[in-house]
């Protein structure tokens, strides 16, 4: 006999439950359109925690149980393909122009969504990246919201990022004497410009941090959608916009990472303000610590969760 699926309107359902564990994916309406979110966990009544991917426009859901395995014992571990990313974007595209604002408009109303879905007062927040950026943006806007935000490698003040990792990696490219290295980052301007100034930059940032850069292709491909974006995140200075966060903050750095510049990031979080905060250092280890270090990135969420009886 075959199994009958009903489909109402675009909403689609799926609840897995299997020795305990909790899998749900759906389509909820947020901002005025549909977006995807998935939901795993060990317990229906375990503290949510939201992941803010990075990009923009990098959706984690096909390798995030690389790095929420053990999260997922202790939080109801939420992903979400941001507007127009992924799952999201085959479910429909924006109706209106992306802006920074409205990313964040989307973030807020998830976030009172799983509030209420759940009944709990406050949620865990954890951004990467881009993700880091919209994440520091609702903590700074809407802390009574979140029991504490997890800083990923964040964007602080992109554009001056961008300018200090230019500089690191020409003295690196003088320093070895590589001449199509010098030549190409001579071409670059920051702010940006256009996708060369990404694909140039990113390459040789990538590179001399002992990483794959992506393709030629890819960049442009990319830019095409989110550099507009992308620009207007990197003007934004949280020195200025944002001196002092009222909830518990916590920053997650590589001392290797010159994308998001982490001496940036550890000038930033020793000039913030807030009731709780705390750096934790991933010693030789670059931007994409959800992966390349699954099992401490874990960690340190878990041990600075509010234990409550």
């Amino acid at each position: 006999m075959k199994k009958t699926f009903i489909l109402v309107g675009i909403l689609f359902l799926l609840v897995f439950k299997s020795f305990g564990w909790i899998y749900l994916q759906e389509a909820v309406s947020i901002g005025g359109i549909n977006q995807w979110i998935t939901i795993k966990s060990a317990n229906d009544k375990n503290p949510v925690l939201l992941f803010l991917h990075g990009g923009p426009g990098n959706s984690v859901m096909g390798y995030d149980e690389k790095f929420t395995k053990i999260l997922q014992k202790y939080f109801l571990v939420v992903q979400w393909d941001q507007r127009d990313v992924e799952r999201t974007a085959k479910l429909n595209l924006s109706d209106t122009p992306i802006t920074a604002q409205l990313m964040e408009n989307d973030a807020v109303e998830l976030i009172n969504y799983l509030r209420k879905r759940f009944s709990q007062n406050k949620i865990y927040l954890v951004g990467h990246s881009w993700g880091g950026f919209l994440g520091l943006k609702v903590a700074n806007d809407h802390p009574e919201l979140l029991e504490a935000y997890f800083a990923v490698s964040p964007m602080i003040w992109q554009d001056e990022s961008e300018k200090l990792s230019l500089a690191w990696a020409k003295a690196r490219a003088r320093k070895s004497n590589n001449k199509t290295e010098m030549e190409e980052l001579e071409r670059v301007d920051v702010p940006f410009k256009n996708s060369d100034d990404v694909y140039y930059h990113r390459k040789w940032v990538v590179t001399e941090m002992r990483s794959k850069p992506a393709s030629r292709s890819f960049v442009e491909s990319w830019s095409s959608k989110w550099l507009p974006l992308t620009l207007e995140a990197s003007k934004v200075n949280f020195f200025e916009v944002a001196p002092e966060i009222k909830c518990p903050i916590y920053f997650l750095v590589g001392d290797k990472d010159y994308q998001t510049y982490f001496k940036l990031t550890e000038q930033y979080f020793t000039m913030l303000k807030a009731e709780k905060k705390e750096l934790f250092w991933f010693t030789g280890y670059g931007h994409n610590l959800p992966t390349a270090a699954s099992g401490k990135f874990q960690r340190v969420i878990i041990a600075n969760r509010t234990l409550k009886n």
